[in-house]
Order: C-alpha cells, then sequence, then structure tokens
C-alpha cells in the first residue's frame, strides 16, 4: 500500500569492494539493473523516491528520481545516505533500503509505519530470526539534527547510531528471503538464476 507522505531512498552511495570495486546497483540481474528490481519494489509503497549514489549520477538519473550523493565525504557509508536524504527530504517520515535487495517485501513500509507509530519509536527496522536487517529502516525526519553530530563526531557505524535511538524491531521471518543481498559476482550469478517472483 502506497504511504503518500513517506519519502524512499535506495542506498547505492558504496564502493561496492566485495563486487570488485565496480557500482553494483548498475550491475545486471536478469536484463535489467539491480537498481532497477529494487525501484520497482519500492515505489508503490511510497510518495518520493530518492537515489543516493556518489559515482555515475548521470547513470542513476535515468531512472527518473532525484540522485543524491552524500554530503559526508569518503564514502562514508548507509549513514551519510541517510543524512544525504533526511537533509533533502521534506516529508516526516523516510526509509531507507539497499540497492542491493531486489527482493524487498512488497509490503516493507506499512508494517515499519505500523510498528513505528505503535511503539512511538524513532527507526524502526526490520529483522529475521536473530538478524536486524539495519540498511533497512523507517525513520523521522526530526532526528537528522542528531545524526549530524553523530557523523560530525566520525562515527559511521549503523549498529552504534541505532543504539542511541528507541529502536522498533519488525520482525519479518515470513519473508525471510526477501532480504537476500547481492555482494559479489558470483552471487549476482546465482541470483541470475534463481526464480523471481512476479
Amino acid at each position: 500500500m502506497k504511504q503518500a507522505d513517506i519519502a524512499g531512498v535506495v542506498l547505492a552511495g558504496g564502493l561496492g569492494r566485495r563486487m570488485g570495486g565496480i557500482d553494483k546497483g548498475l550491475q545486471d540481474l536478469g536484463g535489467r539493473p539491480l537498481v532497477q528490481w529494487v525501484l520497482e519494489r519500492l515505489a508503490p509503497q511510497v510518495g518520493t523516491v530518492l537515489i543516493n549514489a556518489n559515482q555515475n549520477l548521470a547513470r542513476y538519473g535515468e531512472f527518473g528520481c532525484p540522485v543524491l550523493p552524500d554530503r559526508i565525504e569518503g564514502f562514508a557509508g548507509p549513514l551519510a545516505g541517510l543524512h544525504a536524504a533526511l537533509s533533502h527530504a521534506q516529508n516526516p517520515l523516510l526509509v531507507t533500503v539497499p540497492c542491493d535487495s531486489p527482493f524487498l517485501p512488497a509490503d516493507l513500509v506499512t508494517r515499519l509505519r505500523n510498528a513505528l507509530e505503535a511503539q512511538d519509536a524513532d527507526i524502526a527496522v526490520p529483522r529475521t530470526g536473530k538478524q536486524m536487517h539495519r540498511a533497512f529502516c523507517l525513520a523521522r525526519r526530526e532526528l537528522l539534527p542528531k545524526l549530524a553530530a553523530f557523523l560530525d563526531s566520525g562515527e559511521r557505524k549503523v549498529g552504534l547510531w541505532h543504539a542511541s535511538l528507541n529502536v522498533a524491531e519488525v520482525g519479518f521471518d515470513d519473508q525471510a528471503d526477501a532480504f537476500s543481498n547481492i555482494n559479489t559476482p558470483e552471487e549476482l550469478a546465482q541470483f541470475g538464476q534463481r526464480p523471481r517472483e512476479p
């Protein structure tokens, strides 16, 4: 279900080290770039879609979304992408998803929002079993000053940032495979052979 007041951002700002230093979001899966799979899963769930990227900005711009580079120098990780998106978006809530998870749940945003509001939390993060999927999160826009201060202090670890917040953990054990991500050329080849949902 579309949550019109929520902005979504696809995090594609990394260096793709495990992919051999190539831009992961633009790698081909089943004839389409990884980021396109992610956009098609995310767009029906949110009012606005953004892409956070630090390389190949013109190429990412071809997908029809605003492209935001990090405002923090040095490829500072997913928190820098969240920071860039919160700095740009006017929406009260913003959801992040990584560019390497092409099978993300179609009800991700609804379930994260329900938990965020029910628990009056700062952010909501999906969990399968004991594993938190921290690159996915629904965050309140008013967290921007706190996040900026955290990054200005030199910290980069997502888990440490989350430890300072009221986090709603949202179980997705019914869709554990939806959080599968693609980090290496071998995984890309493997997932290319996997039957995909329509």
